[in-house]
């Protein structure tokens, strides 16, 4: 089952794949002729190092799955076809991702671009990135004081939308001298909770009139989608006012029964810092603070909360007691005890999650919620934050689920595999009980 976060509406048909300048097929001669031989053997170092698509693999001749249609080995056979990148759009590259599904798609110098597919990335059929086809294929869509601003930090995060093909997220960065390109595709349509599998308690929470909701995960866990099937549920349900911070903005809201406004970082406001000093100002009921990246932002969005605001913002944390330990931690230790009474008071809930491969193809989010009870604020006010799991595994009836019996319920219920259940397991032996159903 493909995964929600790249609904099937949002795939555009490829057209021309396999075509060069003129619409002609292009083909790659031997090694000795498609490119040096230090060239070749690095090619083949970068792909047999464990770069294979779903169901394919290296094989004892360096053979290298390309989207899984298992190509000869370009390097050592005769002839294989190749798209030429000379006159390629990157347009033309994030439509061939679309289309195999891909939820990211990567430009990094000396392989070719790379699509990350159900979780595990496999190489595309266009040629090996130069130097000067990465940075011609970005700059190319950058405006100059985009491109000023990356010369300048070697950094630069924006949204980019193709007509037709739909919206991407782009972080564009240096290594090694060279420009690299990390684009995660953006579906057209927000998917709703249900689409997503959430738990019940996520519509719940919703309903909050104030505090602050943590969603944490690592890069590329699916956090932004989860947050912005929220804030669909109460703009569609809700008459209110809702103001986001976003780098970049990722999903877009319309107007519906709440009013949606979105700020993006760099374009619409200097910073978080004072898009956050500006809210207030704004008459806002929800904000959305797309990153909480330091204790300035993460101090800031606790004032929110507490005057009344609820608030939804992310961390890359594993779990909830490590999110409770990373805002604390944030701070001097002669500002912890206020922040641990602050946090206390404020928190209404941490949902952490990470997606997991799906058999048979596809992705789900594992989720682990943790609804700030009595007991819960006590405990984060006493700073005893090893006991939170504990509180989390007897708390079914508040709507909390741990992230081990999560793993395990999917796992039994044959959505994965149990290798990799056991490798994102939080605490691998009670994972096993849980699977043994003791």
């Amino acid at each position: 089952m493909l995964s929600p976060l790249l609904p099937d509406d949002d795939l555009a048909p490829l057209n021309g794949a396999g075509k060069g300048a003129g619409g002609a097929a292009v083909k790659t001669p031997s090694a000795a002729s498609a490119s040096s031989t230090d060239d070749a053997q690095l090619l083949r170092g970068l792909l047999e190092d464990g770069v294979t698509a779903p169901g394919g693999s290296v094989g004892a001749r360096g053979g290298i799955n390309r989207m899984g249609l298992d190509l000869e080995d370009p390097l050592g056979s005769d002839t294989v076809e190749t798209i030429a990148l000379n006159d390629i759009h990157i347009d033309d590259i994030l439509r061939s991702g679309l289309q195999m599904r891909a939820s990211d798609v990567h430009l990094s110098v000396g392989i070719p671009p790379m699509f990350r597919v159900d979780g595990k990335l496999i190489a595309s059929r266009y040629e090996v990135v130069t130097p000067r086809d990465a940075q011609r294929l970005v700059y190319d869509i950058l405006s100059s004081e985009n491109i000023e601003r990356f010369e300048r930090t070697k950094e630069l995060d924006f949204s980019y939308g193709v007509s037709g093909i739909g919206r991407f997220r782009f972080n564009v960065y240096r290594q090694k001298g060279n420009v690299g390109c990390a684009m995660r595709a953006i579906p057209a349509t927000i998917p709703s909770l249900d689409q997503l599998r959430m738990p019940s308690i996520l519509r719940d929470l919703t309903r909050k009139h104030s505090g602050m909701i943590l969603v944490t995960g690592p890069t590329g866990s699916g956090k932004s989608t989860t947050i912005a099937s929220m804030i669909d549920v109460i703009n569609s349900e809700h008459e209110v006012h809702i103001m986001t911070m976003e780098d970049p903005i990722e999903y877009l809201h319309s107007h519906k029964v709440a009013m949606v406004n979105q700020r993006e970082i760099g374009q619409d406001t200097d910073g978080f810092q004072n898009a956050m000093r500006a809210v207030l100002r704004e008459d806002p009921d929800i904000i959305l603070v797309g990153e909480m990246r330091d204790k300035e932002t993460i101090a800031a969005a606790l004032t929110l909360a507490e005057t009344g605001h609820l608030v939804f913002g992310t961390l890359h944390t594993r779990n909830a007691p490590q999110t409770i330990d990373r805002v604390v931690d944030v701070f001097p230790p002669d500002q912890q005890d206020q922040i641990k009474v602050q946090l206390a008071n404020s928190l209404e809930a941490v949902i952490a999650q990470q997606l997991m491969p799906m058999l048979g193809g596809g992705r789900c989010a594992a989720i682990e919620v943790m609804v700030a009870t009595s007991a819960i604020r006590n405990l984060i006010r006493e700073g005893k934050t090893y006991q939170i799991m504990s509180s989390i595994e007897t708390g079914a009836q508040y709507g909390m689920q741990p992230m081990d019996k999560t793993l395990a319920d999917m796992q039994k219920a044959g959505m994965i595999s149990y290798e990799d259940a056991i490798l994102r397991a939080i605490d691998r032996e009670n994972f096993l009980r849980l699977v043994k159903g003791n």
